[in-house]
């Protein structure tokens, strides 16, 4: 196991400082100390000497505000998990904290509630040593990554390293223009790109003389990658199943405390409901049984408008949100926080089954 690192928190507020100091000091058992700088050069400075594995940043500082550190930070200290905590409720920000590379962009919390939730993700943030994601942003996917781009009408050039690949992705004013890895070029590289789950970004300065390939809109870009990403993974589960004499293992759930926000998981055979593995509940009865009559219904009404089969099924509730999806001839529901929006929650799963299916 790696050795414990230390927290780092940045903030010019010194009653936030020391609330921070405290409340992270008891609740993240996977770091060796809590430290604090109430300015950039300080904190900067900390990292030279110190070990951190976790920065805390406020983007209204004097002087040198967030997201200049982060910046720095970011090229510096790759490996450093980087959160925002800060009061600016403004979009802007936030795209901008996202597309500088931070993990988590989080307000300040006002209740008991939102503050045990920061330090819940905190303690997982650093637990988390084989991090499936992308180098900076472990809650997002690249799908994510671009949505924000565009979101922010960015002009840039997303670097994208995968192992030994690269790829680049052009933006200009908030659409996606060309994109290119290997031989690949244009929506085919787009749809390779996307299918990677982790790596690292940068964002590099744009061109808006790049000649366009893509005419697509964003959002049927990554609609058209989400099927073909689908479709891979019932090829492999349904490879694997007939690879096997014994029939298709079930998922190994024994994993999914590495994945923040997953709460609990139930399998059960598809045809039949019967509870086979559960994880994270005492009595999977009661999820397991509305699972299997939520797919029975849903594949019911698939057959009816004959839209073929049924990939996944997202529902939120007031104390979870679901997402159900079938692995070979077993049903998976996983259970997720409720502050996870249905993006990420999507976004979780198909990790979760990418891993399972290779």
């Amino acid at each position: 196991m790696a050795l414990l690192t230390k927290i780092l928190i940045l903030d010019d507020d010194e009653e936030i400082l020391a609330l921070f100091q405290k409340l992270l000091s008891q609740h993240v058992t996977a770091s060796a100390g809590v430290l604090t700088a109430n300015s950039g050069q300080r904190a900067l400075g900390l990292l030279e000497s110190e070990q951190i594995g976790l920065m805390i940043v406020d983007l209204n500082l004097p002087r040198m505000d967030g997201l200049q550190v982060i910046s720095i930070v970011r090229r510096k200290y790759p490996q450093t998990r980087l959160v925002v905590l800060t009061s600016l409720h403004d979009e802007q920000f936030r795209a901008r904290a996202y597309a500088l590379g931070v993990d988590q962009y989080w307000l300040k919390p006002e209740t008991d509630m939102e503050t045990g939730m920061f330090l819940e993700s905190m303690e997982a943030l650093m637990r988390r040593e084989a991090q499936v994601g992308f180098r900076g942003v472990q809650n997002k996917s690249l799908g994510d990554i671009i949505q924000i781009e565009c979101l922010a009408q960015s002009t840039s050039v997303l670097k994208i390293t995968h192992g030994t690949t690269e790829a680049r992705l052009w933006l200009s004013r908030g659409e996606v223009v060309d994109a290119q890895t290997g031989e690949l070029k244009g929506e085919e590289a787009f749809q390779k790109i996307l299918s990677w789950t982790e790596g690292t970004f940068e964002s590099l300065p744009g061109d808006e003389s790049h000649t366009r390939t893509i005419f697509v809109s964003v959002q049927g870009l990554l609609l058209n990658s989400a099927q073909a990403f689908d479709e891979a993974i019932q090829e492999q589960v349904a490879s694997g199943a007939e690879a096997t004499p014994q029939g298709p293992r079930p998922p190994a759930l024994s994993g999914l405390s590495g994945y923040v926000g997953v709460e609990c998981a139930v399998v059960q055979d598809a045809s039949t409901g019967q509870s086979e593995d559960h994880w994270g509940i005492h009595d999977p009865k009661s999820i397991s049984d509305w699972a299997h009559q939520s797919m029975k219904d849903f594949r019911s009404l698939g057959e009816r408008l004959k839209v073929g089969e049924i990939r996944r099924v997202l529902c939120a509730g007031n104390e979870r949100k679901f997402a159900i999806s079938p692995v070979g001839t077993r049903d998976v529901c996983v259970g997720f926080q409720s502050r996870l929006g249905l993006t990420e929650v999507r976004d979780i799963l198909r990790t979760i089954l990418t891993q399972w299916a290779s």
